[in-house]
Protein backbone atom coordinates (compact mmCIF):
# COMPACT_ATOMS: atom_id res chain seq x y z
CA UNK A 1 0.00 0.00 0.00
CA UNK A 2 1.76 3.19 -1.36
CA UNK A 3 2.40 5.37 1.46
CA UNK A 4 0.81 8.60 2.20
CA UNK A 5 2.47 11.98 1.54
CA UNK A 6 2.55 14.01 4.37
CA UNK A 7 0.36 16.96 3.73
CA UNK A 8 2.25 20.49 2.62
CA UNK A 9 2.65 23.37 5.49
CA UNK A 10 0.31 26.69 5.77
CA UNK A 11 2.12 29.36 6.06
CA UNK A 12 1.68 33.30 5.82
CA UNK A 13 4.71 34.90 4.32
CA UNK A 14 4.21 38.99 4.26
CA UNK A 15 0.56 38.57 5.34
CA UNK A 16 -0.08 36.38 2.34
CA UNK A 17 -0.72 32.92 2.60
CA UNK A 18 1.77 30.29 1.23
CA UNK A 19 2.48 26.39 1.44
CA UNK A 20 5.84 24.54 1.11
CA UNK A 21 6.48 20.58 1.50
CA UNK A 22 7.31 19.46 5.08
CA UNK A 23 10.75 19.60 6.04
CA UNK A 24 11.41 23.01 4.31
CA UNK A 25 14.07 25.30 5.74
CA UNK A 26 13.40 28.79 5.51
CA UNK A 27 16.22 29.34 3.20
CA UNK A 28 14.53 26.58 0.35
CA UNK A 29 11.11 28.69 0.93
CA UNK A 30 13.29 32.45 0.15
CA UNK A 31 14.93 30.70 -2.56
CA UNK A 32 11.86 29.06 -4.00
CA UNK A 33 10.38 32.62 -4.31
CA UNK A 34 13.18 33.44 -6.35
CA UNK A 35 14.89 35.67 -3.86
CA UNK A 36 18.39 35.24 -2.49
CA UNK A 37 19.12 34.96 1.49
CA UNK A 38 22.08 36.99 1.25
CA UNK A 39 20.02 40.06 0.54
CA UNK A 40 16.95 39.78 2.49
CA UNK A 41 16.06 39.76 6.32
CA UNK A 42 13.26 37.11 7.90
CA UNK A 43 11.63 37.61 10.78
CA UNK A 44 10.47 33.79 11.82
CA UNK A 45 7.38 33.74 14.24
CA UNK A 46 8.02 36.89 15.85
CA UNK A 47 11.97 36.63 15.82
CA UNK A 48 15.03 37.45 13.67
CA UNK A 49 15.81 34.70 12.22
CA UNK A 50 20.09 35.32 11.62
CA UNK A 51 20.78 34.64 7.81
CA UNK A 52 23.47 31.60 9.56
CA UNK A 53 20.76 29.44 10.35
CA UNK A 54 18.28 30.44 7.61
CA UNK A 55 19.53 26.76 5.55
CA UNK A 56 19.35 24.77 8.95
CA UNK A 57 15.78 26.40 10.41
CA UNK A 58 13.00 24.13 9.37
CA UNK A 59 9.21 25.29 9.15
CA UNK A 60 6.28 24.08 10.97
CA UNK A 61 2.63 24.68 9.79
CA UNK A 62 1.27 27.76 10.33
CA UNK A 63 4.36 29.44 10.69
CA UNK A 64 4.62 33.15 10.20
CA UNK A 65 7.46 34.86 8.66
CA UNK A 66 8.36 38.53 7.42
CA UNK A 67 10.85 38.73 4.49
CA UNK A 68 12.45 42.25 3.97
CA UNK A 69 14.65 44.29 1.80
CA UNK A 70 15.78 47.51 1.70
CA UNK A 71 14.07 50.00 -0.59
CA UNK A 72 14.29 54.50 -2.00
CA UNK A 73 11.91 55.58 -1.05
CA UNK A 74 28.17 57.73 -6.27
CA UNK A 75 30.08 59.48 -4.51
CA UNK A 76 30.72 62.45 -6.29
CA UNK A 77 33.63 64.77 -6.27
CA UNK A 78 33.47 66.47 -2.88
CA UNK A 79 35.10 69.96 -2.83
CA UNK A 80 35.30 70.43 0.79
CA UNK A 81 38.76 70.82 2.29
CA UNK A 82 40.84 67.38 3.01
CA UNK A 83 40.78 67.77 7.13
CA UNK A 84 36.86 69.36 7.21
CA UNK A 85 35.18 65.61 8.26
CA UNK A 86 32.90 65.05 10.69
CA UNK A 87 32.42 61.94 12.95
CA UNK A 88 29.57 60.03 14.21
CA UNK A 89 29.65 57.02 16.17
CA UNK A 90 33.60 56.72 15.12
CA UNK A 91 33.23 56.34 11.93
CA UNK A 92 34.01 59.69 9.42
CA UNK A 93 32.48 61.69 6.50
CA UNK A 94 33.85 64.13 3.91
CA UNK A 95 30.33 65.17 2.48
CA UNK A 96 27.56 66.52 5.07
CA UNK A 97 24.73 66.04 2.67
CA UNK A 98 23.04 62.67 3.43
CA UNK A 99 20.33 61.76 0.90
CA UNK A 100 16.97 60.41 0.71
CA UNK A 101 16.03 57.24 -1.68
CA UNK A 102 12.25 57.81 -1.95
CA UNK A 103 9.89 59.48 -4.21
CA UNK A 104 12.64 59.20 -7.21
CA UNK A 105 11.07 58.43 -10.81
CA UNK A 106 13.10 55.22 -10.59
CA UNK A 107 16.03 53.86 -8.81
CA UNK A 108 18.27 55.31 -11.42
CA UNK A 109 17.34 58.59 -11.22
CA UNK A 110 17.97 57.47 -7.58
CA UNK A 111 21.37 56.44 -7.90
CA UNK A 112 22.30 59.63 -10.15
CA UNK A 113 21.11 61.97 -7.73
CA UNK A 114 23.15 60.72 -4.76
CA UNK A 115 26.48 60.57 -7.11
CA UNK A 116 25.14 64.66 -7.95
CA UNK A 117 24.76 65.29 -4.31
CA UNK A 118 28.35 63.86 -3.42
CA UNK A 119 26.71 62.10 -0.25
CA UNK A 120 28.29 59.64 1.64
CA UNK A 121 25.40 58.55 3.26
CA UNK A 122 21.86 57.72 2.77
CA UNK A 123 18.91 56.68 4.28
CA UNK A 124 16.97 53.16 3.48
CA UNK A 125 13.70 52.50 4.45
CA UNK A 126 13.18 48.48 5.56
CA UNK A 127 9.66 47.25 3.54
CA UNK A 128 8.21 44.28 2.63
CA UNK A 129 9.70 41.93 -0.37
CA UNK A 130 7.66 41.67 -3.09
CA UNK A 131 7.17 37.84 -3.25
CA UNK A 132 4.67 38.02 -6.44
CA UNK A 133 7.99 39.72 -8.55
CA UNK A 134 10.99 38.72 -6.80
CA UNK A 135 12.79 39.79 -9.96
CA UNK A 136 11.95 43.31 -9.25
CA UNK A 137 14.64 45.73 -9.07
CA UNK A 138 16.71 46.38 -5.73
CA UNK A 139 18.16 49.65 -4.24
CA UNK A 140 21.38 47.54 -3.76
CA UNK A 141 21.57 46.86 -7.38
CA UNK A 142 21.67 51.02 -7.86
CA UNK A 143 23.58 52.24 -4.88
CA UNK A 144 26.50 49.86 -3.81
CA UNK A 145 26.26 49.68 0.18
CA UNK A 146 30.02 48.90 -0.02
CA UNK A 147 30.47 52.01 -1.32
CA UNK A 148 27.79 54.15 -0.07
CA UNK A 149 26.69 54.03 3.72
CA UNK A 150 23.20 52.95 4.10
CA UNK A 151 21.33 54.16 7.43
CA UNK A 152 18.49 52.20 7.65
CA UNK A 153 15.44 54.34 9.27
CA UNK A 154 12.29 53.46 10.38
CA UNK A 155 9.88 55.82 8.64
CA UNK A 156 6.05 54.88 8.72
CA UNK A 157 6.57 53.58 12.57
CA UNK A 158 4.14 55.28 15.26
CA UNK A 159 5.42 53.07 18.30
CA UNK A 160 8.76 52.38 19.55
CA UNK A 161 8.51 48.81 19.17
CA UNK A 162 7.37 48.82 15.52
CA UNK A 163 10.63 51.23 14.97
CA UNK A 164 12.58 48.49 17.32
CA UNK A 165 11.29 45.70 15.31
CA UNK A 166 12.26 47.30 12.33
CA UNK A 167 15.74 48.09 12.71
CA UNK A 168 16.45 44.32 14.13
CA UNK A 169 15.47 43.48 11.08
CA UNK A 170 17.42 45.86 8.93
CA UNK A 171 20.15 44.68 11.03
CA UNK A 172 20.02 41.51 9.82
CA UNK A 173 19.17 42.53 6.43
CA UNK A 174 22.69 44.34 6.20
CA UNK A 175 24.42 43.94 9.55
CA UNK A 176 24.31 48.03 9.76
CA UNK A 177 24.31 49.09 13.45
CA UNK A 178 24.66 52.69 12.79
CA UNK A 179 20.87 53.70 11.93
CA UNK A 180 18.37 56.49 11.64
CA UNK A 181 15.65 56.41 14.20
CA UNK A 182 12.28 57.85 13.97
CA UNK A 183 8.91 57.36 15.39
CA UNK A 184 6.00 59.54 14.57
CA UNK A 185 3.42 60.95 16.25
CA UNK A 186 0.39 61.58 13.51
CA UNK A 187 0.17 60.95 10.28
CA UNK A 188 -0.83 64.77 8.89
CA UNK A 189 2.22 66.51 10.75
CA UNK A 190 4.62 63.64 10.86
CA UNK A 191 5.95 65.30 13.85
CA UNK A 192 7.84 63.03 16.47
CA UNK A 193 6.55 61.56 19.22
CA UNK A 194 9.25 62.32 21.52
CA UNK A 195 7.98 60.06 24.40
CA UNK A 196 8.10 56.84 22.15
CA UNK A 197 11.34 58.09 21.18
CA UNK A 198 13.17 58.22 23.79
CA UNK A 199 11.55 54.81 24.74
CA UNK A 200 12.84 53.25 21.04
CA UNK A 201 16.33 54.87 21.74
CA UNK A 202 16.84 53.79 25.25
CA UNK A 203 16.02 50.20 24.50
CA UNK A 204 18.12 50.49 20.53
CA UNK A 205 21.33 52.04 22.44
CA UNK A 206 21.39 48.61 25.09
CA UNK A 207 21.59 46.42 22.19
CA UNK A 208 24.40 47.91 20.57
CA UNK A 209 22.88 49.97 17.95
CA UNK A 210 23.96 53.32 17.14
CA UNK A 211 20.64 55.63 16.67
CA UNK A 212 20.79 58.79 14.80
CA UNK A 213 17.66 60.07 16.28
CA UNK A 214 15.04 62.44 14.47
CA UNK A 215 13.59 64.62 16.98
CA UNK A 216 11.80 67.66 17.89
CA UNK A 217 13.71 71.24 17.69
CA UNK A 218 14.27 71.68 21.30
CA UNK A 219 17.48 71.66 23.08
CA UNK A 220 16.00 69.54 25.84
CA UNK A 221 14.50 67.05 24.31
CA UNK A 222 18.09 66.87 22.45
CA UNK A 223 19.81 66.34 25.20
CA UNK A 224 17.28 63.93 27.06
CA UNK A 225 18.04 61.86 23.83
CA UNK A 226 22.16 62.61 24.40
CA UNK A 227 21.75 60.77 27.43
CA UNK A 228 19.71 57.59 26.42
CA UNK A 229 22.17 56.98 23.68
CA UNK A 230 21.77 58.61 20.43
CA UNK A 231 25.04 59.72 18.82
CA UNK A 232 23.31 61.85 16.55
CA UNK A 233 20.47 64.16 17.10
CA UNK A 234 18.71 65.21 14.07
CA UNK A 235 16.08 67.95 14.53
CA UNK A 236 13.17 68.88 12.13
CA UNK A 237 13.43 72.03 10.23
CA UNK A 238 9.88 71.92 9.43
CA UNK A 239 7.58 69.20 8.80
CA UNK A 240 8.54 66.48 6.60
CA UNK A 241 7.76 67.00 3.05
CA UNK A 242 7.07 71.04 3.53
CA UNK A 243 9.41 72.44 2.04
CA UNK A 244 9.07 75.27 4.46
CA UNK A 245 12.79 75.76 5.04
CA UNK A 246 14.44 76.19 8.49
CA UNK A 247 11.21 78.06 10.71
CA UNK A 248 13.34 78.73 14.22
CA UNK A 249 16.68 79.47 14.02
CA UNK A 250 17.09 79.87 17.55
CA UNK A 251 16.48 76.79 18.78
CA UNK A 252 18.34 75.04 15.80
CA UNK A 253 21.31 77.20 17.40
CA UNK A 254 21.03 76.52 20.96
CA UNK A 255 21.09 72.72 20.03
CA UNK A 256 23.98 73.27 18.23
CA UNK A 257 25.74 75.03 21.34
CA UNK A 258 24.69 72.26 23.68
CA UNK A 259 24.79 69.14 22.32
CA UNK A 260 28.17 67.29 22.26
CA UNK A 261 26.92 64.62 19.22
CA UNK A 262 26.88 65.64 15.72
CA UNK A 263 24.15 67.87 14.83
CA UNK A 264 22.03 67.49 11.39
CA UNK A 265 18.85 69.08 10.27
CA UNK A 266 16.68 66.68 9.03
CA UNK A 267 13.01 67.64 7.23
CA UNK A 268 11.42 70.79 5.83
CA UNK A 269 14.37 71.48 3.38
CA UNK A 270 13.09 73.29 0.07
CA UNK A 271 15.83 74.82 -1.50
CA UNK A 272 19.60 75.34 -1.64
CA UNK A 273 19.39 78.77 0.45
CA UNK A 274 17.66 76.50 3.37
CA UNK A 275 20.81 74.09 3.55
CA UNK A 276 23.14 77.06 3.90
CA UNK A 277 21.02 78.20 6.85
CA UNK A 278 21.57 75.39 8.62
CA UNK A 279 25.04 74.85 8.01
CA UNK A 280 25.84 78.73 8.90
CA UNK A 281 23.99 77.83 12.15
CA UNK A 282 26.86 75.65 13.16
CA UNK A 283 25.10 72.07 12.34
CA UNK A 284 27.37 69.28 11.17
CA UNK A 285 25.16 68.12 8.02
CA UNK A 286 22.05 68.49 6.67
CA UNK A 287 19.38 65.68 5.64
CA UNK A 288 16.67 65.67 2.67
CA UNK A 289 14.67 64.27 0.09
CA UNK A 290 12.09 65.47 -1.14
CA UNK A 291 13.74 69.26 -2.00
CA UNK A 292 16.09 66.67 -4.20
CA UNK A 293 13.20 64.21 -5.73
CA UNK A 294 10.38 66.39 -6.40
CA UNK A 295 12.60 69.24 -7.68
CA UNK A 296 11.65 70.13 -11.66
CA UNK A 297 15.59 69.08 -12.19
CA UNK A 298 16.32 66.20 -9.62
CA UNK A 299 19.93 66.13 -10.66
CA UNK A 300 20.39 70.03 -10.96
CA UNK A 301 18.86 70.07 -7.40
CA UNK A 302 21.20 67.62 -6.27
CA UNK A 303 24.36 69.54 -7.14
CA UNK A 304 23.08 72.60 -5.58
CA UNK A 305 22.08 71.36 -2.62
CA UNK A 306 25.86 70.21 -2.74
CA UNK A 307 27.27 73.75 -3.26
CA UNK A 308 24.84 75.26 -0.67
CA UNK A 309 26.18 72.85 2.29
CA UNK A 310 29.89 73.51 1.07
CA UNK A 311 29.15 77.04 1.20
CA UNK A 312 27.13 77.29 4.45
CA UNK A 313 29.94 75.25 6.09
CA UNK A 314 32.37 77.48 4.86
CA UNK A 315 31.02 80.41 5.62
CA UNK A 316 30.43 79.24 9.54
CA UNK A 317 33.84 78.54 9.55
CA UNK A 318 34.82 81.79 8.29
CA UNK A 319 33.14 83.49 10.58
CA UNK A 320 30.02 85.88 9.68
CA UNK A 321 30.37 90.03 10.38
CA UNK A 322 28.60 91.65 13.65
CA UNK A 323 24.85 92.46 12.91
CA UNK A 324 24.50 96.28 13.43
CA UNK A 325 21.46 98.71 13.81
CA UNK A 326 22.58 101.11 12.01
CA UNK A 327 24.80 101.38 8.70
CA UNK A 328 28.51 101.42 8.44
CA UNK A 329 30.02 102.48 5.51
CA UNK A 330 32.63 100.56 3.94
CA UNK A 331 34.75 103.59 2.63
CA UNK A 332 35.50 106.36 5.30
CA UNK A 333 33.84 109.37 4.95
CA UNK A 334 36.82 111.96 6.22
CA UNK A 335 38.63 113.34 3.73
CA UNK A 336 35.69 113.89 1.18
CA UNK A 337 36.33 116.01 -1.31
Amino acid sequence: MATRMAAELSLTVNGEPRRAPPGSTIAELVRGLGLDPKKVAVEHNGQIAPRSTLGETVLGDGDVLEIVHFVGGGQGDVMTPADDTWTVAGRTFRSRLIVGTGKYKDLAENAAAVEAAGAEIVTVAVRRVNISDPTAPMLTDFIDPKKITYLPNTAGCFTAEDAIRTLRLAREAGGWDLVKLEVLGEARTLYPDMRETLKACEVLAGEGFLPMVYCVDDPIATKQLEEAGAVAVMPLGAPIGSGLGIQNRVTIRLIVEGAKVPVLVDAGVGTASDAAVAMELGCDGVLMNTAIAEAKDPLRMARAMKLAVEAGRTAYLAGRMATRKYADPSSPLAGLI
